[in-house]
C-alpha cells in the first residue's frame, strides 16, 4: 500500500469511498482533488498490475475534512497512514472534526479530543509522531 496525492481520474473512487462511509462529499471535490487537497491510499490488486483506491483523506489546509477507508481494509493501518501523511504536510497542528464513533481512532493517533456541539474536535500536536 502507498499513500499519495489523488489524481483527477480517481475523483469518482474518492466520492464513492466518502459516500459509503456516510460522510459529506464536498461539492467541489473535483477542484479539491485537482488542488492536491486529497490523499489516497492505493493497493495493488491481486493478480494484476493495476491499483485500487482503498482509502481517502480530504484536507482543508491543516484540517482533516474526512477520512474514509474501504470496509475490508479497516484495521490494516490505512487510516493511520493517511493521517500520518497529512500530518507530514503541515508544520502546524493537524485538526479534525468527527463523530463519536471514531474517537478511539483519533485518540490512538495522539489527537487531543474535546466536545464541540454534537461533534468532536481533535488536535494533533505539530510534534506528534503518528506511527504508520
Amino acid at each position: 500500500m502507498s499513500i499519495r496525492t489523488a489524481r483527477d481520474d480517481e475523483t469518482d473512487a474518492v466520492r464513492h469511498l466518502l459516500d459509503a462511509a456516510m460522510l459529506t462529499v464536498p461539492a467541489n471535490l473535483p477542484e479539491r482533488v485537482g488542488g492536491g487537497d486529497v490523499l489516497v491510499a492505493v493497493a495493488k490488486e491481486i493478480g494484476t498490475e493495476s491499483t485500487d483506491v482503498v482509502g481517502a483523506l480530504v484536507l482543508d489546509g491543516g484540517h482533516v475534512d474526512a477520512v474514509a477507508v474501504r470496509k475490508h481494509r479497516r484495521a490494516d493501518g490505512v487510516g493511520t497512514a493517511l493521517v500520518a501523511a497529512a500530518a507530514e504536510r503541515t508544520d502546524a497542528p493537524l485538526t479534525a472534526t468527527f463523530r463519536a464513533q471514531v474517537r478511539l481512532f483519533y485518540e490512538a493517533l495522539g489527537f487531543e479530543v474535546e466536545e464541540r456541539d454534537d461533534r468532536l474536535f481533535g488536535t494533533l500536536p505539530a510534534d506528534a509522531d503518528v506511527t504508520r
